[in-house]
């Protein structure tokens, strides 16, 4: 294995584990805020409570876990970037040739990831001082969730480089089955946010009706979440065999597509035990990790479409012919 192998398997391993991290931080979110914990550390950012290491009860020490989780992701990215731009230098024959090949791709990503970072610490920031208003909670949440694809995508190329990009209908398809994932989930932070859990209980149907009625315009944004979750479930049960009809010889689509049906079931199942426990904590935790579960695996879908692992005949064809010892260069997209 050269250096270089080395060097972008390292980062695609440094890569799952900031996608990892970042579900937990996720995760850990959602306890925070099901815990009313929110305010644990008062309206003090970057400090807790106007201390850095203040006296601790229950919500600070959330809240204050939360903080240090995040600071563990942020960490992870920065590092991610400074990696990727020291790689792809050292795998350059001379100063005056330009980055080419799967680091500029990785170099691109990590980028983003600091981007992304550098705008959720300001979101996460302007929600303490303000006191959680529920528009920055979203953005917030909607932050972490493309943080996490991003980590996700990049760890991806890096484990499996040099794929050709392939544009069919079926890569459109789960892109944008990931986009409606996470609408989906969005879409529950604002019920969350809100306190919009209570005010459509009972399953499937809200309040023992299909079309709930009242004046609380917080039934009609629990029932618009739950249509759009039921709808989501339904695509994504249909999703291994309209995978199947469009790539009949690609195996691994086919098999991410199955683990979305899979999440998806366990989504539903625990939603449905969470109304029907009048909103457990321990299920709400759950559903929150779930639906960034569904969401990553909706991603990691739409990337082995779009880039489809080469076939038996291009992988030995590669192997017979000419050694340079350089990784493939992917398409450019």
């Amino acid at each position: 294995m050269t250096r270089s192998v080395r060097a972008r398997t390292s980062w695609g391993r440094l890569a799952t584990a900031g996608a990892a991290a970042s579900l937990a931080l996720i995760i850990f979110g959602g306890v925070v805020r099901i815990t009313g914990s929110g305010m644990g550390c008062g309206d003090d950012w970057p400090l807790c409570n106007g201390q850095l290491l203040p006296p601790m009860d229950l919500p600070t020490a959330i809240e204050y876990g939360h903080r240090l989780a995040a600071l563990v992701v942020a960490g992870i990215v920065v590092w991610l970037a400074v990696s990727a731009f020291r790689s792809a230098n050292r795998d350059r024959p001379s100063i005056d040739v330009p980055v080419s090949g799967t680091w500029v791709r990785l170099r691109r990503y990590s980028l983003l990831a600091v981007t992304l970072l550098v705008v959720q610490i300001l979101l996460g920031a302007i929600t303490v001082w303000l006191e959680l208003p529920p528009a920055s909670v979203i953005l917030h949440l909607g932050t972490a969730m493309v943080l996490l694809a991003t980590l996700a995508v990049a760890a991806s190329e890096a484990l499996s480089p040099g794929r050709v990009r392939k544009l069919d209908r079926s890569a459109k398809l789960t892109l944008w089955s990931a986009v409606f994932g996470l609408v989906v989930v969005v879409a529950g932070g604002l019920v969350a946010n809100l306190d919009a859990g209570p005010a459509c209980l009972g399953f499937p149907a809200c309040n023992g009706s299909w079309m709930p009625a009242g004046g609380n315009p917080l039934i009609h944004v629990h029932w618009g979440h739950r249509l759009l979750a039921y709808l989501l479930v339904a695509w994504c049960l249909a999703l291994p065999f309209l995978v199947l009809r469009a790539r009949p010889d690609d195996p691994e689509p086919r098999r991410s597509a199955f683990y979305v049906s899979a999440v998806a079931i366990a989504q539903l199942a625990v939603g449905a035990a969470m109304v029907l426990t009048m909103l457990n904590g321990a299920l709400r935790a759950a559903h929150v990790g779930l639906g960034a579960l569904l969401f990553l695996v909706l991603v990691r879908l739409a990337w082995v479409t779009r880039f489809p692992a080469p076939d038996e005949e291009e992988v030995s064809g590669a192997s017979n012919g000419p050694r340079s010892g350089a990784e493939p260069n992917p398409v450019a997209g």
